[in-house]
């Protein structure tokens, strides 16, 4: 039976979560910038694991969806510290992570600071360094003007209403650049990009692949997938992804 709830940090602020008790590996999705855990895919997939019996998590970072904060005052760190606490005081043993988008950053993140619970990594259109290596170079000139000025613009959004980017987003970003260095990460790693993703160029994808340490890296290229891989058959490809990252952590065939 589903668990829906929330987590309270030492400022009173509340991170909402929904869980799924089951058994062995967990698996826990993490959303991608201003998505939230009533997203299709992080929907999708708690479906396909807990058909299986497994433990499964979703949530909403501080400024997102229904847990507190407003998005505007918060920044990669805040949402790094909302991963780890849910990893800390929910998840019990392993876990597979499945990250969106930014969530594809913050689970390379929460791998390096928990180690020892941190199985195995499915990336969708992860996108690790977003804030230097996408927002900063494309920067108008008038959208400059307003960072300095205002220290934020808003951003259109072809996913929902404007976004807010602040400069101290893009500042926070660079404390947790992780596409200069190798990625220390020995567990197994499935990458799925869209070659047509107008967001997250798709040799990211290929990128990181090259930087993580681990031995068992795959890239799943999808020549006419978005950003958002959220058709039917990017679903499928993901629970199979899924699939085969558990297999591999658990040691088992993966036909």
């Amino acid at each position: 039976m589903m668990i829906s709830d929330a987590l309270t940090r030492d400022d009173d602020t509340r991170i909402r979560f929904c869980r799924t008790p089951g058994s062995g590996v967990e698996v826990m999705f993490l959303s991608g910038f201003r998505s939230d855990m009533e997203g299709s895919k992080a929907v999708a997939m708690e479906a396909h694991v807990t058909r299986q019996g497994r433990t499964y998590t979703r949530f909403d970072y501080r400024g997102h969806g229904s847990s507190d904060g407003r998005f505007e005052e918060l920044c990669l760190s805040d949402w790094l510290d909302d991963t780890l606490l849910v990893i800390d005081q929910l998840v019990t043993g392993r876990a597979v992570l499945i990250g969106s988008s930014m969530g594809g950053w913050l689970m390379l993140l929460a791998a390096l600071a928990r180690p020892e619970k941190v199985a195995g990594l499915v990336g969708i259109a992860a996108a690790p360094d977003f804030t230097e290596d996408l927002i900063r170079p494309s920067l108008t000139h008038e959208q400059k003007s307003a960072l300095e000025q205002n220290g934020a613009f808003f951003e259109p959004s072809p996913y929902g209403d404007p976004l807010p980017i602040t400069e101290w987003l893009l500042a926070d970003g660079e404390r947790h650049l992780l596409m200069r260095q190798p990625i220390p990460f020995a567990g197994p790693v499935h990458l799925l990009q869209g070659q047509e993703d107008p967001d997250v160029p798709w040799m990211t994808a290929i990128n990181l692949a090259a930087n993580l340490t681990s031995p068992s890296v795959t890239v799943e290229l999808v020549k006419d997938g978005d950003h958002r891989l959220s058709r039917p058959e990017d679903l499928r490809r993901i629970a199979a992804a899924c699939d085969r990252i558990l297999a591999q952590v658990e040691g088992r065939p993966f036909l």
